[in-house]
């Protein structure tokens, strides 16, 4: 039989475990935002990536972000959908580029039961470096005011496993919340969030 003693000494081991674990986990986290956010305004910086004018690149300082918060990081129960029809997304302009269902995303965040999709671009797919690449765009009531009006957009890559990590921490704004020369995918209504996503990408300043 072990003694009391050094069942405790276990106990205390595991729970510093624990917290060790945890704390590795959050900084991990942390720094992949990071990265995210370092490698967007690269990608801003860079004329040949950037949807920014010579002028208003020359000018660039970089994204304004909402401050890191890892309660929204989220663990999504995962549905592959499949027998899904193809549909032709709504754009800012008359393109209607064709788009799939690929999961249902399932999810609780401030009380409340949330329900995403992530889409396949059927043209997209056809290259091999992004046959698993899908695409959630989304709203929430942050949107024209701390957050673009027009909703923001994840990445993703497609999965088998249960569940999944949705960062809104990584969201970003669409190319048109920059430029009017674009033409971008507007967030299905089965995408709008009814809770505020106080994390990710803030509106440009002339928004």
């Amino acid at each position: 039989m072990i003694p009391l003693k050094y069942l405790l000494l276990i106990a205390a081991f595991s729970v510093l475990h624990s917290v060790a674990f945890a704390q590795e986990d959050s900084t991990t986290a942390v720094n992949e935002i990071y990265d995210f956010r370092r490698q967007l305004d690269s990608d801003y910086q860079n004329p040949k990536e950037s949807p920014l004018g010579v002028k208003e690149i020359e000018s660039f300082g970089g994204h304004t972000y909402f401050p890191i918060d890892l309660s929204y990081r989220i663990t999504a129960k995962v549905e592959v959908l499949k027998n899904e029809k193809v549909f032709q997304m709504k754009t800012t302009t008359d393109r209607k580029p064709d788009y799939i269902k690929a999961l249902k995303l399932s999810f609780r965040l401030q009380d409340s039961l949330c329900v995403l999709y992530a889409y396949r671009n059927i043209a997209l797919a056809q290259k091999p470096e992004y046959k698993d690449q899908l695409f959630l765009p989304f709203t929430d009531p942050t949107n024209g005011f701390e957050s673009y009006g027009g909703g923001r957009y994840i990445d993703l890559k497609m999965t088998d496993k249960e569940t999944m990590v949705i960062d809104f921490n990584q969201s970003y704004n669409p190319y048109c919340a920059y430029s009017g020369k674009y033409s971008c995918p507007v967030p299905p209504k089965e995408n709008a969030l009814r809770v505020k996503i106080n994390a990710g990408i803030l509106a440009p300043p002339a928004h």
